[in-house]
């Protein structure tokens, strides 16, 4: 970020009237001053309705696509907690959702000069009033003044006529009572300079549509009773049924403030239906992020409930089935480390733990159907001390399945291991010849040893190999072969690996590497697609492919906490967000996405046509 060269110059950036001009100017010269000469807090203070919710609105937009000036997060506080603020800031700045404490850590480590703006910090807090979540303070001292403390994080904070944060040593800009200025297409005064007073909540319930059947319209109410109505059910004067009464709606647990429920279920003392706390506290970090929709919140808390609320999932279930992705069985237990579909039973999916623990599930209904027999043979094998090798050995990283009964596996260790019954002796040359050809060339080379795994299956079925060297093989797994296709399609260590047959007869095989990029090679062709399908600061930690009815998808589990699904002939990429760190994914022709996590499997349908949609 280079601002020493940027002058207080204000002529292009938005309409400011003659009144807020001289708060503009000095808001940029301290945005702008690269030299470390100015304080690294800016406080914006004032009366409500001075306007400094609509400056900093206006410093905003002024910076959005100009060089110069990066405002690297922007999170208004009205109603934030210090967790569900840590949260917000993490995912702004690329980390993810992540506790106060994890949060400060990634920043410390993060070489970024950061700016951040804070606007409503007095009006910050949410739940019972006599909890410190409630009050700004515990914000301020759990969040913001450790992270000031960091020499390279300036932050312009919106602290009204509080005094939140020591004015002593930081640049303050205090704007006057009275009639705010207007700005930013000539308009008064923002909702959030208003105050909101002590409406009743009998008040603010009237004001909710209701449905033909009687029922509170949620999605139809004002946002402003959206966002305070639990709050104004904690003040009820029979506040226990007016609180049950929101928490036992479904329709309240989509649309309401996500940050107003957060608050209130961590406070053990209120009495929430069913396990209601535990899946909103699975779910929490992903429904507080505002690019969140009432449909993906359906699709969220339905999710967190498949697996833990029966009763819940049930009532949730029509309104996240509205959504372009709906979970459809959850089923936990094993901390899946490697997920693959069994060649010859498209219908089943192949987990296994980085302990070498394997199961088979019905990818419909998700029901057990066993153990994979050849991993399952190895590891007793491994155990009893005759499979030619320590039992520690085999920790399963991804597999590639032959068929129901054979499978090659990488090990934690970059070795390749066939892992066979004895009496399919075809499987064995097979599998064993790969596992031979990458094991020779590691030792002639490091470069070449084996870092990631894949599979084409169930079409291939195909193992695809990438290696610290950035290249990347393609192996039938059914024929036999003396050398794979090869192409070097990253410069530096591939993570991830996997590939599908169109129905146009190519193979399309996609990779991560270490620098956070993803390509695209046609595994006929000699050079990979020139340009990545996707570039981003995060690791790669599992990818599968299928062809769709809708035509090639590649699925992207990223480290922050996304899976994107890119469709790769209009290039479209629509982004699912995970509630769990994603160890493997695997998905199928009919567009049920697999995904493995340190929980469990679950399975969520998609639309294949709506991953079309811009």
């Amino acid at each position: 970020m280079t601002v020493g060269a940027v002058t207080a110059d204000i002529a292009s950036w938005p309409p400011i009237d003659e009144a807020g001009r001289p708060f503009g100017q000095r808001l940029l010269a301290w945005a702008a001053d690269g030299s470390g000469a100015r304080p690294r807090l800016c406080l914006v203070r004032g009366a409500g309705g001075s306007g400094k919710s609509r400056l900093l609105a206006w410093f905003l937009a002024g910076t959005v696509e100009r060089p110069g000036i990066t405002v690297h997060a922007t999170v208004p506080s009205e109603g934030l907690t210090a967790e569900t603020f840590a949260w917000e800031l993490g995912r702004q700045l690329g980390y993810g959702p992540q506790s106060p404490a994890r949060l400060l850590d990634q920043v410390a480590l993060d070489e970024r000069p950061l700016l951040l703006l804070v606007p409503d910090l007095h009006r910050a807090g949410a739940g019972p009033a006599d909890l410190p979540a409630a009050a700004p303070e515990t914000l301020v001292a759990e969040v913001l003044e450790p992270l000031l403390s960091l020499p390279h994080v300036r932050a312009a904070v919106e602290v009204g006529d509080r005094e939140l944060l020591p004015a002593d040593g930081a640049e303050v800009i205090e704007l006057g009572g009275g009639t705010p200025y207007t700005d930013l297409q000539g308009g008064g005064t923002s909702y959030t300079d208003l105050q909101d007073g002590e409406t009743p909540y009998p008040e603010l319930l009237a004001a909710v549509p209701h449905t033909s059947g009687g029922r509170p319209d949620w999605s139809r109410a004002p946002d402003q009773v959206r966002r305070h109505i639990l709050d104004a059910a904690l003040r009820a004067g029979d506040q226990g049924a007016a609180v049950r009464g929101l928490l036992t709606d479904p329709g309240f647990l989509v649309h309401g403030s996500a940050a107003a429920l957060t608050a209130l279920l961590a406070d053990e003392r209120i009495p929430v239906p069913g396990r209601l706390r535990e899946v909103w506290r699975r779910a929490a970090p992903e429904l507080t992020a505002y690019h969140t929709d009432s449909a993906e919140r359906a699709a969220l808390l339905h999710t967190a409930a498949v697996d833990t609320d029966p009763a819940l999932a049930e009532y949730l279930q029509p309104l996240a089935e509205r959504h372009w992705w709906t979970t459809a069985w959850a089923r936990p237990g094993l901390a899946v480390s490697a997920l693959a579909l069994v060649p010859g039973e498209e219908r089943r999916v192949l987990a296994t733990d980085a302990a070498g623990r394997s199961r088979t599930y019905e990818v419909d209904s998700g029901a057990p159907a066993g153990a994979h027999g050849a991993v399952h043979g190895a590891v007793r094998g491994a155990v009893r001390g005759d499979a030619g090798f320590p039992p520690s050995f085999v920790r399963p990283d991804s597999v590639a399945p032959r068929d129901a009964g054979s499978v090659l596996l990488l090990d934690r260790s970059g070795a390749l291991l066939p892992l066979v019954p004895e009496d399919d002796p075809t499987a064995a040359f097979v599998l064993g010849h790969i596992a031979e050809h990458h094991g020779a060339a590691a030792l002639a080379d490091e470069e070449s040893q084996v870092s990631a795994l894949g599979n084409g299956g169930p079409q291939g079925p195909y193992a695809v190999v990438g290696d610290q060297g950035g290249t990347v093989h393609v192996w039938s797994l059914r024929d036999y072969q003396d050398t794979p296709r090869t192409c070097q399609v990253h410069e530096h260590p591939v993570t991830a690996a996997t590939c599908v047959d169109t129905a146009d007869g190519l193979t399309l095989t996609f990779s991560a590497a270490s620098d956070g990029s993803v390509r695209l090679w046609e595994a006929s062709s000699a050079e990979p697609m020139a340009a990545p399908v996707q570039q981003r600061r995060y690791r790669v930690t599992a990818l599968g492919a299928a062809d769709t009815p809708a035509g090639p998808v590649l699925a992207v589990a990223w480290s922050d906490a996304e899976l994107h699904l890119w469709h790769v002939l209009s290039g479209t990429v629509r982004v699912l967000p995970l509630l769990r760190p994603c160890t493997a994914l695997s998905l199928t022709p009919g567009g049920r996405l697999l995904v493995g996590d340190p929980e469990g499997l679950y399975a969520v349908q998609l639309r294949p046509d709506a991953l079309q949609e811009r």
